[in-house]
């Protein structure tokens, strides 16, 4: 060892700080048992790093003298997503052509009146390390970009330039069309039929209103949907007290500043007329039944094709994000869980969840058994899909429908603790990514003009109790239920029979007696 390396070890310490005696490095020279409670001697004194005041984290809102919020979160790092939500959506095309929301989605980032084409906006989020995206939901549209904070300016112009002054030529309609009736067909020929069933199901539980209007844009509407079509929409919904402008990664006072400067006063491409037609319908829950009798023998074929199934999905009417139920319904979705029978890994997979144990463990024919929750700002919808072979479909709404009785019964202590851990646990690793912040920011803010934190979520999580389960289920159960159902539906129950099913004390269907088979 160097001198100085001796020399350290051979410092005479106080006694007081219990640094009395020593041991001995291997090469004979000795060292203190050293207290690290007490400071030592002749080194400087240790600077910690202190986290900041949480108001620092803290989500900040502005609304600016024309109605639009901006949002901000920070976040430690030289990149930020910065994004502008708007409250429109295929929910609010019930007095225009159906498919609005899925144009819009695809001419997103398209030409302005300050950039010429896709590419020159491309090249100028290069410039920053920049990527975009657009995605279109029932209630939200969000155009989205991520690239280096230094670039805020730019990236701020462009996002006002492409969601209020787009060109929209003939040549890019024209490719929207070709693009639309493309994702259309993939649609119908995807193996995975959980995009297909989850436009059903809202089409059967909101028959003909709000969310449970397309999202998709029919195919005999491609044709019709113009710039005049979309203006005329545009005028109504894309107005600023409809819109949040959100960025997580930046300073707060930066992003208002260049709001101020490239989205107060700007003129948008279809004029500045006052809206007037703005659909403010509130959901109506039907319940119903939607069902598309297919062949799915063919969906997969190769060396490994998968086997023809038949989809049901079952839901019931929840309740709205904006409710307190709302966290007791999130962990019964959790407890539920399920998935694919061929999923892999642990507990940290749902393998502990009720629809594991209870269906895919229990009966080994069925493919699928997985729990969704979709929430809007006034409904919800909690579903279970499930997919099995054509002949066994009425044993599998069965078995569907006993687990939504079995919800109102007892919750055991552990299966509920695991469920309400799972679910923060899920919450807290998707909120490290950026881009999920600031959607998480944006919608919150557009939805409630405020933003719950996730400590804030946490602890309603770790209040739920398994009698806050009950009381929601109990509710839930009185409802009609809704129901999807893809592919061959020779051996599907009727409606009334599922109906009954859910109204009794087991959930088992009524008996059918057939004098041929």
């Amino acid at each position: 060892r160097g001198g100085a390396a001796r020399a350290l070890t051979r410092v005479s310490l106080p006694r007081r700080c219990g640094l009395a005696g020593g041991r001995s490095y291997s090469g004979g020279s000795a060292y203190p048992s050293v207290s690290l409670t007490c400071p030592l001697p002749g080194v400087p004194k240790a600077v910690f790093a202190a986290a900041e005041g949480r108001e620092r984290f803290e989500t900040r809102v502005t609304v600016l003298e024309n109605g639009l919020r901006v949002a901000s979160q920070n976040k430690f790092g030289q990149f930020c997503t910065v994004g502008v939500l708007v409250n429109s959506g295929s929910r609010h095309e019930a007095k225009y052509l159906s498919g609005i929301s899925h144009f819009l989605e695809k001419l997103a980032f398209s030409s302005t009146a300050q950039f010429g084409s896709k590419d020159e906006i491309l090249l100028t989020l290069e410039k920053h390390g920049g990527i975009c995206d657009c995605q279109a939901s029932r209630d939200t549209i969000m155009y989205a970009v991520s690239a280096e904070a230094r670039g805020l300016d730019t990236v701020v112009n462009l996002l006002a330039d492409v969601a209020l002054r787009p060109r929209l030529s003939d040549e890019e309609i024209d490719m929207t069309r070709a693009a639309v009736r493309f994702e259309l067909e993939d649609l119908n020929m995807r193996p995975d039929p959980e995009p297909l069933l989850t436009e059903m199901i809202h089409a059967a539980a909101y028959r003909d209103n709000t969310v449970g209007l397309n999202r998709f844009c029919p195919v005999e509407n491609t044709d019709k949907i113009g710039r005049e079509v979309l203006h005329s929409y545009l005028r109504n919904y894309y107005t600023p007290d409809r819109m949040v402008l959100a960025g997580v990664g930046i300073e707060h006072e930066q992003l208002v500043e260049c709001a101020r400067k490239h989205l107060l006063g700007v003129e948008p491409a279809w004029g500045s007329g006052e809206a007037r037609d703005v659909d403010r319908s509130v959901a109506q829950y039907t319940g119903g039944i939607v069902k598309v009798e297919k062949d799915m023998s063919d969906v997969s074929l190769g060396p490994t094709p998968i086997p023809e199934l038949t989809h049901i999905m079952i839901g019931l009417e929840s309740c709205s994000f904006l409710e307190e139920d709302f966290i007791p319904f999130a962990v019964l979705n959790m407890m539920m869980g399920g998935g694919g029978s061929f999923s892999a890994g642990g507990p940290g997979k749902g393998m502990f969840t009720r629809l594991y144990l209870n269906v895919l463990n229990r009966h080994h024919w069925m493919y699928n058994a997985t729990s969704y929750h979709h929430s809007y700002e006034d409904t919800g919808l909690l579903c279970i899909h499930a997919s099995a072979d054509p002949k066994q479909v009425r044993e599998m709404v069965e078995i569907i429908t006993r687990e939504f009785i079995l919800m109102a019964g007892a919750v055991g202590e552990v299966e509920l603790e695991r469920a309400k851990t799972q679910l923060k646990s899920m919450l807290m690793m998707n909120l490290e990514s950026r881009p999920v912040i600031f959607e998480d920011v944006g919608r919150q803010v557009l939805a409630t003009n405020t933003r719950k934190l996730p400590h804030e979520l946490c602890a309603l999580i770790s209040q739920v109790k398994s009698a806050d389960i009950k009381r929601v289920v109990t509710k839930m159960l009185h409802k009609k239920p809704a129901v999807a159902a893809l592919g061959d539906l020779t051996d599907l129950p009727t409606y009334e029979h599922i109906q009954a099913a859910l109204s009794s004390r087991d959930g088992r269907l009524p008996r059918v007696y057939r004098l041929f088979r």
